[in-house]
């Protein structure tokens, strides 16, 4: 089996988009060699959420995962979302398997501990077990992960799914040579969000500091960018941020992260 591997986190906004959905599973398929697909599905179980009268709750755009959000959230990424992409991963000849983490027990993770604020069943990865992922990969099959983990407890928790992409990415770099993508709606990292093709090509450790300092990255990428550097610095071997042309190879207009 090739030696190199492909971890792809799909942000919200393509999830919620059918066209867009599709355009993105057809490159998927057509991407060589073994491959992982890390997705959420947050909107989604918002609005489900809101339907039975609950309002989700949100604090520095994280979820307080409650019971009741647990068991959307199981019902929604684990069941609606996943079997929806594996289904139609099926008919485009990508042999997909939808798993969490609590599948194969490929990803162990436990509560978030309480500080300054209860996140509820909120999940921290503590690891991702390579070798059985590894023979998953080896069947030919393409595992399709939402964003839940376990605690071999019998508890399922709710896991930020980018996070989950950069710890499978860490994980399977004991085997492969990893790349990560984060596959959302805009170009790439922007020097001016009101610019939609201000991409910054190339951010290392010290574009990454100074950039954070200039308020460039800040809100919701900062704990994206987290997570990025967090996997350089475990082993993988490049990041790549961008929209749905990330997988086209003639395109040059992303971002593109090292150390």
């Amino acid at each position: 089996m090739e030696n190199k591997l492909s971890v792809i986190k799909i942000g919200g906004d393509i999830i919620e988009n059918e066209t867009e959905l599709s355009k993105f599973l057809t490159l998927f398929s057509n991407i060589d060699g073994p491959k992982i697909l890390v997705h959420g599905g947050g909107k989604k179980a918002n609005q489900v959420l809101q339907k039975m009268g609950i309002e989700p709750k949100m604090v520095n755009g994280r979820r307080i995962t409650d019971i009741a959000s647990l068991d959307v959230a199981i019902m929604v990424y684990g069941g609606l979302t996943n079997k929806k992409i594996v289904a139609e991963l099926q008919s485009i000849n990508c042999n997909a398997i939808g798993m969490s983490g609590a599948d194969a027990n490929a990803i162990i993770a436990h509560k978030r501990p309480i500080k300054e604020i209860d996140y509820g069943f909120a999940g921290d990865v503590d690891s991702v077990s390579n070798k059985t992922l590894s023979s998953i990969l080896e069947l030919g099959l393409t595992p399709i992960f939402c964003a839940l983990t376990h605690n071999q407890k019998g508890q399922l928790l709710n896991t930020n799914a980018d996070t989950i992409a950069s710890e499978l990415a860490i994980g399977m770099s004991a085997d492969f040579e990893t790349t990560l993508y984060y596959c959302f709606e805009l170009n790439g990292v922007l020097k001016n969000f009101d610019d939609k093709n201000s991409v910054i090509k190339n951010i290392d450790s010290d574009a990454y500091k100074t950039l954070i300092t200039e308020g460039v990255i800040a809100d919701g990428m900062l704990p994206k960018m987290h997570n990025c550097f967090h996997a350089l610095k475990k082993g993988v071997k490049e990041v790549r941020i961008g929209n749905l042309a990330l997988f086209d190879n003639s395109n040059t207009n992303y971002t593109t992260l090292v150390l």
